[in-house]
């Protein structure tokens, strides 16, 4: 089959650092490669895949020392995908509703997968107009703002089972790993770690926007001799950062609409001690891959309970539902769902 993945252009794909949506168009493009299709990426020009890229700008925009207009940049990119359309199978999109406008009027078969929260101010309304484009989700819960959307299907997103070790022995830190903003609950991390007695070590990207919340509730409690915070890391130093924790915590304050580090703590073997927010219920098995709780009293008796779950049990978990393999096989089912439905041309009024 012939596909065409359309990233958006904030990060390369995959990213160098932080990054969630990128990471995971990445790890599809490159297996269904690996599964014998033909796939183009159309994503920022440092981008790095088994596939044909086709580069919309030269450097994704955070990294960019001079970036371009990010709106100018994506309609760049949505009109490079148009002028090439008739070449692909699909047109898979993950860059939102910016293309809806167009794609509802030409008779190609593609999907859109939506990675971002959905209970944003005034999405419903967008989405019960864009009702006839099909959309994925990455949760079930995801779906639950928007139920007039026109979702086709969930595909939890999944990580090559080579890409982080499974590490049998763990540590003795308790690790957070994600976005230091107010909805990812570093601080209630830092509380819980403070409350149990264990060192906590933290790697996360400070975006501008998140640089007065870090430096007025978080940068305080680096003086605490058992908080360390590491900044961004790699994928390579994320398999000894996950793998050599105790616990990951994840009490995140907002509905996460999937929570990719969770697959990537299970995959080295990390039990999890997550929040029931979002998708964590649909992506943890409570008391088999760590704990789902919902307070920080909880989370912190959580703690003195690890030791119970089995780290082999959390890697099989995650090669069972999270895996790069399952998540193609998924999605090109999807790819003959919406060939096979192909949607006719709708003129403009």
């Amino acid at each position: 089959m012939k596909i065409a993945q359309i990233a958006p252009l904030h990060e390369s794909v995959p990213p160098r650092l932080y990054g969630g949506t990128e990471r995971v168009v990445a790890f599809l493009t490159d297996e269904l490669v690996r599964q014998g299709h033909e796939v183009t990426l159309f994503a920022s020009g440092d981008s790095r895949t088994r596939a044909r890229l086709a580069p919309v700008i030269d450097a994704a925009l955070r990294l960019d020392r001079v970036p371009p207009d990010p709106l100018s940049a994506h309609v760049l990119l949505l009109e490079q995908v148009l002028q090439r359309a008739d070449e692909f199978d699909v047109l898979h999109f993950h860059i939102d509703y910016l293309h809806f406008p167009v794609l509802r009027r030409l008779a190609v078969p593609h999907l859109t997968t939506l990675h971002g929260r959905l209970d944003l101010p005034g999405l419903d309304r967008l989405y019960r107009e864009y009702r006839d484009m099909p959309v994925v989700s990455i949760s079930d819960s995801q779906r639950s703002p928007l139920p007039a959307a026109g979702w086709i299907g969930t595909v939890y997103n999944g990580l090559p089972e080579s890409l982080l070790p499974f590490d049998p022995r763990g540590g003795d830190y308790l690790a957070f790993l994600g976005r230091m903003s107010p909805e990812k609950g570093p601080e209630t991390a830092i509380r819980i770690a403070v409350t149990s007695g264990l060192p906590l070590r933290m790697a996360a990207k400070v975006d501008p926007v998140d640089q007065a919340y870090f430096d007025q509730r978080i940068r305080p409690w680096l003086d605490h001799p058992g908080i360390e915070f590491v900044g961004e890391i790699d994928e390579r130093e994320k398999a000894r950062f996950l793998g050599r924790a105790r616990a990951l915590l994840f009490p995140i304050d907002w509905p996460e609409p999937f929570g990719l580090v969770m697959t990537e703590a299970m995959a080295c073997g990390t039990p999890v001690i997550a929040f029931r927010r979002g998708s964590v219920p649909e992506v943890m098995a409570d008391g088999v891959t760590g704990f789902v709780v919902d307070s920080l009293d909880e989370a912190v008796a959580a703690v003195g309970r690890i030791g119970t779950i089995r780290r082999r049990d959390c890697r099989r978990h995650f090669e069972q539902h999270f895996s790069a393999r399952r998540m193609a096989r998924d999605y090109l089912a999807l790819y003959e769902q919406v060939r096979a439905r192909q949607l006719q041309p709708r003129l403009a009024s």
